[in-house]
């Protein structure tokens, strides 16, 4: 197969597999998480039940729909940080990045999407393992960057880690209390530059490359 068609294909699915995730998200708002089965969102997006697994193994992953690149971005923020910068400020300096070009993992003013998650207890569990899992990954980077197979990366990283997260549940209550994106995106630049410089006795000179 050659290269342009194999990036035809990927593109293909990519495509399908947000469309699927549209579909189903839109469902879920209308009708609610618990009461729409999977094969009512095959039909809906006009597929078959398995393509809507084998796209989405876990029903909640139709709404958390980013959950591979929630998971996989603190450890590639730290993973890629530049010479003589610590973990703490490439995540610091990562998060801000990602409000400036306004990255789709920082909540925005899509308040049912917001009410969706906070509302529906499987979804909670789910973005708690999200965030858990990211807070491995970042650990696991820090551990082998620093060559500590101790406890210091795992404290490292769940310390990070819970800026992180923290700031996720900040922006959602800020979209479901109404404030526009444009403040959201403000309000959260702000608190993380207060909240990451927090921890700068603590970890401002940690895993510096």
């Amino acid at each position: 197969m050659s290269v342009r068609a194999e990036g035809l294909r990927e593109v293909k699915k990519r495509r399908t597999r947000q469309m699927i995730s549209d579909v189903a998200t839109q469902l879920f708002k209308e009708r609610g998480f618990d009461k729409v089965t999977i094969a009512e969102v095959a039909s809906a997006a006009g597929v078959a039940k398995m393509t809507v697994t084998n796209h989405f193994p876990l029903k909640e992953d139709l709404v958390l729909d980013m959950h591979e690149e929630h998971v996989s971005a603190l450890a590639r923020a730290v993973g890629q940080r530049a010479p003589g910068e610590s973990a703490l400020a490439a995540m610091r300096r990562d998060y801000l990045e990602r409000v400036r070009r306004r990255d789709p993992l920082i909540p925005d003013d899509d308040m049912d999407w917001q009410r969706l998650v906070r509302d529906t207890p499987a979804l909670r569990a789910r973005l708690r393992q999200i965030h858990e899992q990211a807070e491995h990954a970042l650990a696991a980077v820090l551990a082998d960057e620093t060559g500590d197979a101790g406890i210091t990366p795992k404290l490292a990283a769940a310390q990070l880690a819970a800026v992180d997260r923290l700031l996720f549940f900040e922006g959602q209550r800020l979209v479901l209390d109404g404030v526009s994106s444009e403040e959201i995106y403000t309000i959260l630049a702000e608190t993380a530059d207060h909240a990451f410089g927090l921890l700068e006795p603590a970890l401002g000179g940690y895993a510096r490359r």
